[in-house]
């Protein structure tokens, strides 16, 4: 059995970790002080049970001034689906869907979405993967277009030689190959509509790499909806085609 995988057994085997995991489904983004209330147990005992959590990237945290808040990470239990569900059961991402990462936003701070997936892969080719038009056209059905300077405008224009634009934004912040951040707003949209805001850091991980996306300032809970799903796909196809070469069999013509 693959290491990793021993470690997602090992840390839903625990009726108490699986009662965290529930606990950030229904609620993403708690603080540990936060979790500890909903437990009779020391805050030292629900550290370690998290830890266990991260350690098995059922958990992953982001930080937000002083707080840690945690966050629900599907990619092990898809990791599960594609080796024990997928030989059996379409669609392939049934289970992903199931258990997708919810952000349910409770504080004007917290992060609306937070995704985590691991990619065997260096910074720099998933940096060129989330800016380079031909690439972003093959796993998304859209180019990103930008020179990707801070304060530039970028385009997620469809691949299909109509010219739309989907999204439209600023680039707000570029540290190639470590972190990309822009806001992200309908061209057809509401005039005076508020942009959100996404953000990309990508990370060395054990030989592999950490992608972390957040997106913030969501509308309403249609659009939280919308991006939950969304980014769940899209991430996966990116995954894909940088591990095997090409995509997944995902229709995202039309979609952010």
């Amino acid at each position: 059995m693959q290491p990793e995988l021993d470690k997602v057994f090992k840390a839903l085997a625990d009726p108490t970790r699986r009662y965290l995991l529930d606990q950030l489904r229904e609620d993403n983004g708690q603080t540990l002080g936060e979790l500890c209330r909903r437990l009779e147990m020391a805050r030292q005992s629900v550290t370690q049970h998290l830890a266990v959590l991260e350690e098995a990237n059922l958990v992953s945290t982001v930080r937000r001034g002083r707080e840690k808040l945690h966050y629900l990470n599907p990619m092990p239990l898809q990791d599960m689906q594609e080796r024990w569900v997928d030989r059996f059961e379409r669609p392939r991402l049934r289970v992903l869907n199931a258990v997708k990462c919810r952000a349910e936003e409770a504080m004007n701070e917290k992060p609306s979405f937070v995704y985590v997936t691991y990619i065997e892969s260096t910074p720099e080719r998933v940096w060129e993967a989330l800016t380079d038009p031909e690439i972003t056209a093959r796993y998304w059905a859209h180019r990103n277009e930008s020179d990707w300077r801070p304060g530039s405008s970028w385009a997620h224009v469809r691949a299909d030689d109509s010219g739309v634009s989907d999204v439209v934004g600023e680039v707000v912040e570029a540290d190639p190959p470590r972190r990309l951040v822009t806001t992200w707003s309908d061209p057809a949209g509401p005039e005076g509509q508020v942009p959100s805001q996404v953000v990309f850091d990508i990370q060395p991980f054990q030989g592999s790499v950490r992608l972390t996306v957040t997106h913030t300032d969501l509308a309403d809970e249609k659009a939280h909806r919308d991006v939950s799903g969304g980014w769940a796909v899209v991430l996966s196809n990116l995954k894909s085609l940088l591990e095997t070469g090409k995509p997944l069999s995902v229709d995202l013509r039309h979609k952010p």
